[in-house]
C-alpha cells in the first residue's frame, strides 16, 4: 500500500531531477548544446547513456520478463552492456571523427540524400517503439502509485519525459544519469539484498516458484506441465529459445550502436578518449542492474498472480491459495515489491528512482527521434523544396518535435498496453540495426565499396523481413531474418556494379 513516506520520498526524489535538469538546460544557448552538449567529462557521458539505456525496459521490463520467463530476462541488460562496450571500443573514433552531428547524416555524405531519407523514416519508427515502452512503463508505475486509469497515468508520465528533456536538451540527460547512476545502484542494490535475504537464498526464490506452481489451472495457463518444465523456463538462460534469446541480446548490442540518442552521448564528450572511458563505466553498470530487477522478477512470481491468472483459476474451480497477492498486470511486479516488501522510506527512494530512470531513458530516446526529425527529414525536405530558412529555429523546432512524438506515443501505448514492455524493446533496437548497421558501417570504414542504389533497396527490405518474421512468428529471432535479408541485397548490389565495370 502506498503511503505517505512513499509519495514523499518520490517527489523528492523528482524534484531533485528535475531541478538539476533545469540548472543544466540554463547553459542552452543554441541547437547544437542542446543536442549534442560538446563538454562532457567521462561520468558526464556514461550518466547520459546510463539515463537512456537504464529505463523503464531495463527495470520494470526485466523484472516482467523474469516474472514470466526467469532468469532469460537478464539478457536484455546483458546486451545493453555489451552495445555500450562496442560502441565505446570500435566507435567512439570513427564516430567523433566523422564530424557529423547524426547517424543519418554520415549515411547521407557517402550514399546520398535519398538514403539518409529513407533511413531517417525507418530509423524513427524504431525508436518512437522505444518511446512507447517507456511511456508504458512510466504508465505501470504511476497507475501502482496513484491508482489512476492508464489513460492519465499514460498521460502524466509523458509530460514528466517532456519537461525533462524540453529544458536542458542532452545536458539535463547527462546530468540527470550522474545523479541516476548514484541513486541506481544503491536502490539496485537494496533491492538484490533484500530479495535474497527475505527469500531465503536461491533454493528460496526456486521454492517460490515451485509452489505457486502448484495450481493445476495457474501452470496450464502459462504453458507448463510439470517439475522440469517449470525449473528449465525459470533457471535456464535460454528459456525462450536459444536462437531468440541471443537474438534479443545482438538486437540490443548492434541496436545501441545504431542508436542516435547513444551517439549523441559520445559526441557530447570533450575528447574521444572521455567518449570511451564513459561508454566502457556504462557497459559495466548496466548487467548489474539487470542481475538485481531479475532476481526482483523471479522473486514476485513465486508470491504473487496477476488478475487474468486468477480469472483462469476462478474458471477452473480454483481458490486463490491464502499468501498470494494479486497484481493487476505483470509490469507492476518491481513497483508491487517495492511498495509491499521494502521500509517506507527506501521504498519511497526507489520508487523516485526507477520513475527517474523511466524518466530519463523517454527524455533520451525523444531528443535523438527529434534530432533526427529535424535535422535528417525536414532538413532534406526543405533542401528538396529549395527552402532556404525557417520562421521557427532550430532548437524550436526540436522542442516541437518532442512535444508532437510523446503524445503520438502515449496513443500508441494505449493500444499495445497488453505488450511485454522487453518484447518491445527488442523489436526497437533490432529495428534501428537492421535499418542502417550495414551502410553506417560501410561508410565509415569502406567507403566507395557500396554503390547508393543498393543501400537505398537494403534498409527497406531489411526492415520488411524483420517485420515479417516478427509477426509470424518464425523460428529464431526476426533480427536474423532483417539483417541477413539487408546483407544480401547489398551483396547482390555490389556484384551487379561490379561486373557492369567489367563490361
Amino acid at each position: 500500500m502506498v503511503s505517505i513516506t512513499h509519495l514523499i520520498g518520490v517527489i523528492l526524489t523528482v524534484t531533485l531531477l528535475l531541478a538539476l535538469s533545469w540548472l543544466a538546460g540554463r547553459k542552452v544557448k543554441d541547437a547544437h548544446s542542446f543536442t549534442t552538449g560538446g563538454n562532457s567529462g567521462s561520468w558526464m557521458v556514461c550518466g547520459a547513456l546510463l539515463g537512456t539505456l537504464a529505463g523503464g525496459q531495463s527495470t520494470i521490463g526485466t523484472a516482467q520478463l523474469a516474472f514470466c520467463y526467469g532468469v532469460s530476462a537478464w539478457w536484455f541488460t546483458i546486451g545493453a552492456g555489451l552495445g555500450a562496450l562496442v560502441l565505446g571500443l570500435f566507435y567512439a573514433g570513427p564516430l567523433r571523427r566523422s564530424g557529423c552531428t547524426t547517424l543519418l547524416e554520415i549515411v547521407s555524405r557517402e550514399y546520398g540524400h535519398k538514403a539518409e531519407t529513407v533511413g531517417s523514416i525507418l530509423f524513427l519508427i524504431g525508436i518512437f517503439i522505444s518511446i512507447m515502452s517507456q511511456v508504458l512503463s512510466s504508465s505501470a508505475m504511476i497507475s501502482s502509485l496513484f491508482g489512476i486509469p492508464t489513460v492519465w497515468a499514460s498521460v502524466t508520465g509523458a509530460v514528466l519525459i517532456m519537461l525533462l528533456v524540453l529544458f536542458g536538451g542532452i545536458r539535463s540527460a547527462g546530468v540527470a544519469g550522474i545523479v541516476k547512476l548514484v541513486l541506481l545502484y544503491l536502490s539496485s542494490l537494496a533491492a538484490g539484498i533484500v530479495v535474497w535475504h527475505i527469500a531465503g537464498g536461491l533454493w528460496g526464490l526456486t521454492d517460490g516458484v515451485d509452489s505457486v506452481y502448484l495450481s493445476p489451472a495457474l501452470a496450464e495457463y502459462n504453458g507448463l506441465s510439470d517439475l522440469e518444465s517449470i525449473h528449465h523456463r525459470y533457471g535456464y538462460p535460454f528459456a525462450r529459445g536459444l536462437f531468440k534469446d541471443l537474438g534479443g541480446c545482438l538486437s540490443l548490442i548492434l541496436g545501441v550502436v545504431c542508436t542516435q540518442s547513444y551517439a549523441q552521448c559520445i559526441w557530447s564528450a570533450a575528447s574521444t578518449p572521455k567518449a570511451r572511458h564513459g561508454a566502457l563505466l556504462c557497459s559495466l553498470f548496466m548487467p548489474i542492474i539487470g542481475a538485481a530487477c531479475t532476481l526482483v522478477g523471479i522473486y514476485m512470481r513465486g508470491h504473487y498472480v496477476t488478475a487474468d491468472e486468477v480469472v483462469a483459476m476462478k474458471a477452473a474451480g480454483e481458490t486463490l491459495p491464502a499468501g498470494l497477492g494479486v497484481l493487476e498486470n505483470s509490469a507492476q511486479a518491481f513497483p508491487a515489491f517495492i511498495l509491499n516488501h521494502l521500509p517506507a522510506w527506501l521504498g519511497g527512494l526507489m520508487l523516485g528512482t526507477m520513475l527517474i530512470n523511466i524518466l530519463g531513458c523517454g527524455s533520451g530516446l525523444s531528443l535523438g527521434a527529434a534530432t533526427i526529425l529535424v535535422r535528417d527529414v525536414y532538413g532534406n525536405f526543405k533542401r528538396r523544396m529549395g527552402m532556404t530558412g525557417s520562421p521557427l529555429s532550430q532548437l524550436t523546432q526540436t522542442r516541437l518535435s518532442i512535444v508532437g512524438i510523446l503524445a503520438a506515443a502515449v496513443i500508441a501505448t494505449l493500444l499495445f498496453h497488453s505488450s511485454f514492455i522487453n518484447d518491445l524493446g527488442f523489436l526497437s533496437l533490432g529495428l534501428r540495426a537492421v535499418a542502417i548497421l550495414f551502410p553506417l558501417c560501410f561508410a565509415l570504414w569502406c567507403p566507395g565499396r557500396f554503390n547508393p542504389r543498393g543501400v537505398l533497396l537494403s534498409m527497406p527490405i531489411g526492415v520488411a523481413a524483420m517485420l515479417l518474421a516478427n509477426f509470424t512468428s518464425l523460428p529464431g529471432d526476426a533480427v536474423y531474418y532483417g539483417l541477413g535479408a539487408s546483407l544480401l541485397i547489398l551483396l547482390i548490389m555490389s556484384r551487379r556494379q561490379h561486373e557492369k565495370h567489367l563490361l
